[in-house]
């Protein structure tokens, strides 16, 4: 009986978690309430996603009312993968979380942090696996609204400006898809996401089809934060708490891509994107921009979770990359690079989180000899760069020969070395860290103030990501075999 649920329990545990955070007020207890509710939505997730590969897609009406006059939760390949990944994060971060958000938020203010990620963690959910364009609305101001005050409650006072920041151009993002989500319902009368795709070919043509497809690509585009519509996302990786930083850059970003993959694919079709209009090559262009622009400035920063946004800025474009080829082995690179890049920016998040507690700073001139006094956790940045990279044996390799095989596909040379060029820009800045951790003395300390390392409960879930690299770089075939899958699925559902 519980199974069948499953889709619905997978938003309304954690949407009632929330607030019960806020009246238990402990942060001890609202600590414990987070990790069991994240644990349980991972444990939902897995068994969606293998009833989903087993089975097929799944529907649920919420109330029996039969979508369009209901709203209808619908799991396939794609969301369910997806799915998996953000409850992942979510339930390791928030394990990282207790040590953590004791030293960077203020203790009064700790229940409002669990209460605030509950709502973020049901919004992106909710966005995920909802079949309704209103829901994913709703689900994404849900988020939304949560991750500024996550940013906000950072000690730093730039992170009240970055939290600003994001809400202004988070709403416009957001408007603009609630606009193009208006336009289609009022050419089409239903708000279901099946009921649109069938809907929409008649009048695809309309005018107004096409403002909607323009406004809903460009709020998920700056939601997703694609070059050069990025301009909120350094300064909120940067001055948000550390878990904050690592939940956001696994999961948020990844999710809005997620939007524009199920619009552009499942809503309107491949062909009319592709070969109506020119999406793939502008796609290709702000992608390939992305990836140059973004890790030059990388290379050039001092604050090392702000090096860390610029760079998944720049990840962000090869995930794009392998959306504007419009092929079965581009879409997997790109949906397979969704999952990659949340294992390795996560891993790096939680180790900087991890020199933030001993050290109270991630400068690159504060870090000096970190690795010889911090050596757990500096070795999981070492890998975790490696992945960034795209070095073998780590998952970010994986997908980044993936991007290189569509690119070949197509007889697009350039574009394949352009990829491995914008690679060895990556080797530039992780080895920045990597030489003043380890190749540079440490400062001399008082007695008493000597920098040791961790804690066990922020490095066993640093590790597990860490490990997730290298594990998936050398058994392919479940995350390979699932992007795969969910690559063929939204192009046979778009053609």
């Amino acid at each position: 009986m519980i199974e069948a649920h499953l889709p619905a329990l997978q938003v309304v545990v954690p949407l009632i978690a929330a607030p019960i955070c806020v009246l238990l007020r402990d942060h001890r207890a609202a600590w414990l309430l987070t990790l069991v509710v994240s644990w349980l939505t991972f444990a939902i997730a897995i068994a969606l996603l293998m009833k989903v590969l087993d089975t097929g897609p799944i529907s649920y009406a919420l109330g029996n009312w039969i979508a369009p006059w209901g709203i209808e939760y619908r799991l396939d390949p794609l969301n369910a993968f997806v799915l998996t990944i953000v409850a992942a994060l979510g339930a390791l971060v928030a394990t990282y979380a207790r040590v953590s958000v004791i030293a960077e938020i203020a203790r009064e203010r700790i229940y409002l942090f669990y209460c605030m990620y509950l709502l973020s963690l049901t919004g992106l959910l909710g966005i995920i696996i909802t079949g309704d364009a209103f829901n994913i609305f709703v689900f994404l101001e849900i988020s939304s609204l949560s991750s500024y005050v996550l940013i906000s409650l950072g000690r730093d006072r730039r992170a009240m400006t970055a939290a600003y920041q994001y809400l202004i151009m988070g709403t416009i993002g957001a408007t603009f898809i609630l606009i193009g989500i208006g336009l289609l319902y009022m050419m089409t009368g239903t708000l279901n996401l099946a009921d649109l795709a069938k809907r929409i070919p008649p009048i695809a043509d309309s005018r107004t089809v096409l403002a909607a497809f323009g406004f809903i690509t460009v709020g998920a585009s700056l939601k997703l934060a694609l070059f050069p519509l990025h301009q909120w996302l350094p300064n909120a990786y940067a001055y948000a708490p550390s878990s904050v930083s690592a939940f956001l850059a696994g999961t948020a970003t990844k999710v809005s891509i997620y939007i524009l993959l199920r619009f552009i694919f499942t809503v309107f079709g491949a062909s009319f994107a592709f070969e109506t209009l020119p999406l793939g090559e502008m796609l290709l262009a702000l992608a390939l921009l992305a990836m140059f622009v973004a890790s030059t400035v990388a290379i050039f920063q001092q604050d090392i979770k702000r090096m860390l946004a610029y760079s998944s800025i720049a990840q962000i474009g090869y995930i794009i990359l392998g959306i504007s080829f419009a092929t079965t082995t581009g879409l997997t690179a790109g949906i397979l690079h969704i999952f990659n890049h949340a294992l390795m920016k996560g891993g790096l998040f939680l180790a900087l989180g991890c020199v933030f507690l001993k050290l109270g700073s991630v400068k690159l001139e504060d870090m000096k000899g970190i690795g010889r006094t911090m050596p757990i956790t500096m070795a999981g940045f070492v890998v975790g760069g490696i992945s960034l990279i795209g070095l073998p044996p780590t998952a970010g390799f994986i997908s980044k020969w993936y991007l290189v095989l569509a690119a070949l596909e197509k007889n697009w040379w350039p574009v394949a070395i352009l990829i491995v060029l914008s690679s060895l820009l990556a080797v530039i800045y992780v080895w920045r860290v990597i030489e003043v951790a380890y190749f540079h003395a440490p400062p001399k300390r008082a007695q008493g103030d000597e920098v040791s390392e961790a804690p066990l409960s922020m490095l066993v879930p640093l590790w597990v990501l860490i490990g997730a690299n290298l594990y998936f770089g050398i058994e392919t075939s479940a995350s390979v075999g699932v992007a795969k899958e969910a690559a063929i699925f939204l192009l046979r559902s778009g053609s």
